[in-house]
């Protein structure tokens, strides 16, 4: 078996599973942590702290012009239709939701993000969706429906909370499919540009509401939140998407309510129930499929001239330089039409159809 950092070089499944984990951990965790900072807080107050702690870390990870293919004025729309509907929408109705019902029932909810994630994959970027690939998102469902049902035994889940939840999970798989095309972009100036126009909104919509000033602790705290569970979450994210597209990115972050339960639960809030047990289980055998995933075959590649990061070392692109840049780089740049079989995800240059 190849070394692991080889492997997340060269393996588009690996690495974008890795980067959709680690994307999944940090949102995860986040979710109850929400409801504890912004216990009192208005929805949108939250969410403006929020985006504003995405788009402080979103300026800090920002790479220079020669590593990271930059903005585009054509990527506005885009990026405000990301904003209204990951940074606005979907925050708020997640921190009215939190107001009324269950950290771990909310964590749970969120499940649904992927599902909505997948069939828009589908439907506007024909993404390949395999019996492996089917199969690990179907367990990852399933595992999220029993963690639900689990919640809901107890009486105490706040049907109009999850049903905010809901809107908020909607909210995120618009944003998820909308943001697949900025993937090759710079990570962190998309999360930047687009936390900083959520912020923006949710703020002037907070004073609009007449929501509370929130107090210094809780701003730092929902900073601090932001900044990791919203910004580095979404810098993670929009890698996993360049390297193996929007449907499997949003089915492995879908583990993301599974750990937020384990938060709310450390944090007190219930115990577990054996649908949980198995539904976690589920959850877990799903990601194992997505790491299992092989999917070779020869293909075709027509001439394409196209920005992004990228390296001389992934068999796609071998054309000169004057003198050749180490490691990963970006400029405009041409392939020749070419054919030939190695194992592949639908990143920026595997969209053809099957």
């Amino acid at each position: 078996m190849r070394a692991a950092p080889d492997r997340l070089r060269h393996d588009p499944v690996w690495r974008g599973a890795v980067l959709a984990l680690l994307a999944s951990a940090l949102f995860g965790l986040s979710t109850p942590l929400v409801q504890h900072f912004g216990r009192g807080l208005g929805p949108f107050a939250t969410a403006g702290l929020l985006y504003a702690g995405a788009a402080l870390l979103g300026a800090v990870l920002r790479q220079p012009v020669e590593r990271e293919a930059q903005l585009q004025r054509g990527d506005a729309p885009r990026l405000l239709l990301m904003a209204a509907c990951g940074a606005v929408l979907g925050p708020g109705a997640l921190a009215w939701g939190l107001q009324r019902t269950s950290g771990a029932s909310a964590s749970l909810m969120l499940t649904l993000e992927a599902l909505f994630t997948a069939l828009l994959a589908r439907l506007l970027y024909r993404e390949s969706l395999d019996g492996r690939v089917l199969a690990a998102m179907g367990l990852i469902l399933c595992g999220g429906v029993l963690l639900v049902f689990d919640q809901g035994l107890d009486g105490r889940a706040g049907l109009d909370g999850l049903l905010a939840v809901l809107v908020a999970t909607v909210a995120w798989g618009a944003d998820n499919t909308v943001s697949r095309a900025l993937a090759e972009r710079d990570p962190g100036q998309v999360v930047m540009v687009k936390a900083a126009l959520g912020a923006s909104a949710s703020g002037l919509l907070a004073v609009l509401a007449g929501e509370a000033a929130p107090a210094w602790t809780a701003v730092a705290a929902l900073l601090a939140v932001g900044a990791s569970g919203y910004g580095l979450s979404l810098r993670f994210y929009l890698l996993a998407q360049r390297s193996f597209g929007a449907a499997r990115t949003g089915s492995v972050f879908a583990l993301a309510p599974f750990l937020g339960a384990l938060t709310a639960v450390a944090l007190g809030d219930r115990g577990w129930g054996i649908a949980m047990l198995v539904g976690c289980a589920a959850m877990l055998g799903g990601v194992l499929l997505h790491l299992a995933e092989s999917h070779a075959h020869e293909h075709a590649h027509e001439a394409l001239e196209h920005e992004h990061a990228h390296r001389h070392d992934d068999g796609h692109h071998d054309h000169t330089h004057d003198s050749m840049p180490q490691g990963t780089h970006s400029h405009w740049h041409a392939h020749a039409p070419m054919r030939h079989a190695h194992a592949h995800a639908p990143d920026a240059h595997h969209t053809h159809a099957h």
